[in-house]
């Protein structure tokens, strides 16, 4: 009885949604600019560029301290 309904609940889920493409030029943690074809992470679908391996982890553990309640970088936020 429950596989039927596991496998309708499968079949009519919506698809994973696409991350949002990165539009920052500068490193949400180090404050770093960084070109078009710097390493990516995805947080909270959406995705940033940043300029290298630690601090693509450093936004993955602490997004909120990098990032605005809307996803903007707070570094891009301060240039404001």
């Amino acid at each position: 009885m429950l596989a039927p309904l596991l496998t309708l609940a499968f079949l009519v889920a919506p698809p994973h949604a696409k991350p949002r493409p990165a539009t920052n030029h500068k490193d949400p943690v180090c404050g770093m600019t960084v070109p078009d074809t710097a390493p990516t992470v995805v947080v909270h679908g959406r995705t940033y560029r940043v300029c290298g391996k630690q601090c693509g982890e450093a936004l993955e553990k602490q997004p909120a301290k990098y990032l605005e309640k809307d996803g903007t970088p707070k570094v891009e936020a301060k240039k404001k």
